[in-house]
């Protein structure tokens, strides 16, 4: 499970995993929980929290909500119970479901220009309905596309406060393809600006002012097409 905290990756894995990933030495800084304490000072970069607890997990979200560290890029908690921690987490939050999708026209992919950021198609789910159908009604209103539906991406966690309420959105991500774009108008309503089809370069070029989670997004679907072609 990955849980974006102001925009930067929070990762639970378990002991196997951690170890694997410290040999190739992708952290900056190791902790281990049983001989040091969590102070600001170390989030710095890529930190690895080793035999982190419950506690743990609470003593992190804390930090990670009032000191918002510039120079930090991720973390990873090496949790003895991941579905444990995992509760611990949500436990937080109000959590909000919702679903987008990465809309296919060719070779071409759908981005749109909302807030200062490039960004996906995504919205709330409405009571009772699947995410699928979620998917295409979001893509349809705040895009205008008609859309089909494809296979599942991947899902993300994001963080966010709304009127004093720390918000988790789960968000289901969903290849589509276009079907027709005759109608393809931003939803001025949601705040965005404009519409573009890119080709793959240009997808890299506009993430550099994107979200990690939509850039996670990206690299979840450019992993599944590497996997297919083999």
């Amino acid at each position: 499970m990955v849980i974006f905290i102001n925009d930067r990756p929070l990762r639970l894995t378990d002991a196997q995993r951690a170890d694997l990933l410290q040999e190739k030495k992708e952290y900056d800084v190791v902790v281990d929980v049983r001989l040091d304490a969590i102070r600001p000072q170390i989030l710095k970069g890529h930190v690895l929290i080793l035999n982190a607890s419950p506690a743990t997990v609470d003593r992190v979200l804390k930090l990670l909500h009032e000191t918002y560290p510039a120079d930090l890029q991720s973390v990873a908690l090496q949790v003895a119970n991941k579905k444990q921690a995992e509760e611990k987490l949500k436990s937080h939050f109000r959590v909000v479901k919702a679903a987008g999708g990465v809309i296919f026209n060719g070779d071409r992919v759908l981005l749109m220009y909302r807030l200062k950021r490039w960004d996906l198609p995504k919205g709330k789910l409405d009571p009772n309905e699947k995410s699928r159908d979620a998917a295409l009604r979001e893509v349809e209103e705040e895009t205008g596309i008609l859309a089909e539906l494809e296979e599942k991406i991947c899902t993300t966690w994001h963080t966010y406060t709304q009127n004093n309420n720390r918000i988790l959105k789960r968000t289901k991500w969903y290849r589509m393809s276009c079907l027709d774009d005759s109608a393809m108008a931003p939803q001025w309503e949601e705040n965005i600006e404009r519409l573009a089809w890119m080709d793959k370069k240009e997808v890299q070029n506009a993430l550099v002012d994107s979200y990690s989670s939509i850039r996670y997004v990206f690299e979840r679907l450019w992993k599944q097409e590497i996997l297919n072609d083999q």
